[in-house]
């Protein structure tokens, strides 16, 4: 059994289906995302969760127990939203023992759990600090201490790291993985993001509007999307023709100008289209097997290159890679190949 499960939860409001026949298991530890553009229904979903919205049909059973209707206040769930909501009147101390302090908690047990949750955040040398005195990184950790220092049967994260820089944003991506890992509680993020998703999470749920596009590691939704929508949503990809070559009944190929490439046969019984990601394509000297192109333009982005070879017929091919493997400039002639493993098939629509 689950330790979270949703069963068919929907929420309209009106005529508007907000969130439709959402199904969702999640295991005791599991850190899982809702990723998904802006109205799609995840933070509707997250505050069902969290009991801030009563479900227009399905239940939420958590450990076996069906808290559908509970009270967001009796759910023992640990929240850090977007605006920390942090007491500014209060130090870092103060905030993160607020929650235990509710609970009618002795006060030496309280001290002992507060001092505990600073040192894992790295902020037990700022707890007489008070917010106002702290970095967006540092705000951002006395919430999520304060959301863990009771030890939730549930952690919700709503775009928690949305309001900060792009380097304070990754090194917290790393922080809250490893805090996460290390305390072992069941977490629910919402993001935005795909970089954030694919980072933090053991699966991830793809959303568009209200439904469930698709759900797997995260390997398995970039490299293998079984929609349109997932594809198009986790990242970039080039869109390659080709005509479908039949060697027998059990081979066949396609071939793309002049570059062949084995292809499943089941692929190509239907009309389909495929997807190549950026970083899958090779630039190799123009002599080589591949698909005929010039370098249209280069970015170099530090970790990698970002490179448009424009063809002599068909759309410009983008190309994601690591400087030290290519030495090529624009105008030059090159060659463009992959594999076939990383072609992403779909039926033409």
């Amino acid at each position: 059994m689950a330790y979270l499960s949703l069963k068919e939860i929907g929420k309209s409001f009106g005529d508007f289906n907000a969130v439709s026949d959402f199904n969702l298991d999640i295991e005791k530890g599991e850190f899982v995302s809702l990723l998904g553009p802006s109205g799609c229904g995840k933070t509707t979903t997250l505050q069902m969760i969290g009991g801030f919205l009563e479900p227009t049909h399905g239940q939420i059973i958590l450990n076996g127990k069906n808290i559908t209707y509970n009270k967001a206040n009796t759910r023992d769930f640990g929240i850090v939203f977007q605006t920390y909501a942090l007491f500014t009147h209060m130090d870092v101390f103060e905030n993160v023992s607020f929650g235990l302090e509710t609970r009618k908690i002795a006060k030496n047990i309280i001290k002992e759990k507060v001092k505990n949750i600073l040192e894992l955040v790295k902020l037990d040398h700022l707890q007489d600090r008070y917010p106002a005195e702290l970095s967006g990184g540092q705000r951002q950790r006395v919430a999520i201490a304060r959301a863990l220092v009771y030890e939730p049967s549930l952690l919700l994260l709503d775009e928690p790291l949305s309001n900060l820089d792009a380097k304070l944003r990754e090194n917290m991506q790393l922080e809250l993985r490893e805090i996460q890992q290390t305390t072992g509680t069941t977490t629910l993020l919402v993001t935005h993001d795909q970089q954030e998703a694919m980072s933090l999470s053991d699966r991830v749920v793809v959303m568009n509007d209200g439904f469930i596009e698709q759900i797997g590691d995260p390997k398995e939704v970039y490299n293998a999307p079984i929609s349109y929508f997932a594809l198009d949503f986790l990242g970039k990809s080039n869109k390659l023709c080709g005509d479908v070559i039949k060697n027998d009944e059990s081979k066949c190929s396609i071939k793309i100008e002049d570059y062949e490439l084995p292809i499943n046969v089941n692929s190509a019984q239907n009309n389909f289209e495929f997807y190549i990601r950026p970083e899958k394509i090779k630039i190799n000297d123009f002599e080589l097997d591949g698909i005929k192109a010039i370098v249209k333009s280069k970015l170099f982005l530090g970790i990698y290159m970002i490179y448009v070879c424009k063809r002599d017929k068909g759309d410009d091919i983008l190309i994601y890679t690591q400087e030290k493997f290519v030495d090529v400039n624009t105008g030059d002639k090159v060659s463009l190949s992959w594999t076939t493993p990383n072609m992403i098939f779909f039926k033409e629509k």
